[in-house]
């Protein structure tokens, strides 16, 4: 069990900076929160809005010195790396479209960067940030943060051990009903720029909710995709990128699957939903409700695990900071990789090993999201045909 009180992170907190979740922004407060939850992380500046008036703000209502607050990334990348006390690692918490190039930016100057997804809006830029990536003095942490959670770290070790036997069926989906309606024409900003390709990049539902469900099933089963037949759906009439889609998949070694991914699925709010079947045995997990995993070996009963728990490995009981029956949820799966990205990041400045079991989505994982993307974008335009991922 960890706490920041005990925990390898009992040290100096790197220093932070942020670019974008200025007032207002949902996902910047989720990040300041997960970056201090275990004390790895201490903000000290960030870059909050292009409009510097906002982003002034912004910097006041969270207590920073005034010179530490800039009017864009450019500049804090330039003056905060001159600095004695300079930020050590940023996060980047913008729409789709505005991740390039700052994570390029603060990469290339010698910054951790820890990075929302999905990597980018285009193919093209994720490659390239990608081969940036692999030649930079500094970590790259993507936050899928649903791999944070401690029982997916037990499903993961489960899969891995051969408990299920050979994967033969994967089902990956998550469903939300917030955008059932035209939320972009009454003013919701979070709903005007995920339905804009400029924005959020070829895919709608598939690239802001679709991509966490295809992360989490790679995460757990280790599987290669090798191809994809897609069905990708906009039923709002005038919205220009999808907001239901239904994916077949098609694995290296055999092994089939199924995702859905859906913003106008009214009743749900977040079913993120995982279930893994081999020749041995399931499992069933739910985000709704993360503390509970669901393990059937073969013609016995099912079996529950739940976290803090009797009977959890190590994975499972290194992520867990409270003891069971106390619920942890998003935002510790969050701060989980924040925790994660301060033991990568305290390695590489000392020139040692990752430690064992230190587990975080990275550049390669946006990657290989950023292809499923586009693999089922090329499906659904020719008709639902079987379409490999770009190599």
């Amino acid at each position: 069990m960890v706490s920041a009180a005990q925990g390898p992170n009992a040290v100096r907190p790197i220093r932070l900076g942020m670019v974008g979740g200025g007032q207002g922004a949902f996902i910047g407060a989720v990040h300041r929160i997960a970056a201090r939850l275990d004390g790895a992380f201490q903000l000290t500046a960030g870059a909050f809005s292009s409009d510097p008036e906002r982003a002034r703000a912004s910097g006041a209502e969270l207590g920073l010195a005034p010179e530490r607050v800039y009017a864009s990334y450019a500049e804090m990348a330039e003056k905060e790396r001159a600095r004695a006390d300079g930020i050590e690692a940023v996060a980047i918490v913008t729409p789709n479209h505005l991740h390039f190039g700052p994570a390029r930016a603060f990469l290339e100057a010698g910054f951790h960067v820890i990075c929302e997804k999905p990597l980018t809006a285009r193919l093209e830029d994720a490659v390239e940030l990608a081969r940036v990536a692999a030649g930079a003095k500094g970590v790259f942490v993507l936050t899928h943060n649903y791999t944070g959670y401690p029982l997916i770290r037990e499903a993961r070790d489960m899969v891995a051990a051969g408990r299920l036997g050979r994967i033969r069926v994967v089902q990956a989906e998550y469903a939300q009903d917030w955008l059932t309606e035209a939320s972009e024409t009454t003013g919701s900003k979070q709903a005007e720029w995920r339905v804009d390709p400029d924005r959020a990049g070829a895919g709608g539902a598939l690239g802001d909710i679709g991509t966490h469900a295809f992360n989490l099933l790679s995460f757990v089963t280790g599987l290669t995709l090798d191809s994809v037949a897609a069905d990708l759906s906009a039923f709002v009439p005038g919205r220009r990128l999808d907001d239901n889609d239904h994916v077949m998949l098609r694995f290296a070694g055999g092994a089939k699957g199924l995702l859905w991914a859906s913003q106008v699925a009214p009743g749900n709010e977040n079913a993120l939903k995982l279930r893994v079947y081999g020749e041995k045995g399931g499992l069933e997990w739910s985000q709704e409700n993360p503390n509970q995993l669901w393990f059937t070996p073969f013609g016995e009963q099912k079996r529950l695990a739940t976290r803090g728990g009797a009977g959890l490995g190590a994975a499972a009981a290194r992520v867990t900071r409270i003891p069971g029956g106390h619920p942890e949820g998003y935002l510790e799966g969050f701060a989980t990789i924040y925790r994660e990205a301060a033991e990568a990041i305290r390695a590489r400045e000392e020139g040692r090993p990752v430690p064992d079991g230190v587990l975080f989505p990275t550049v390669e994982d946006g990657l290989l999201a950023m292809r499923f993307v586009d693999a089922c974008i090329r499906s659904a335009r020719d008709d639902s045909r079987w379409t490999p991922l770009q190599p």
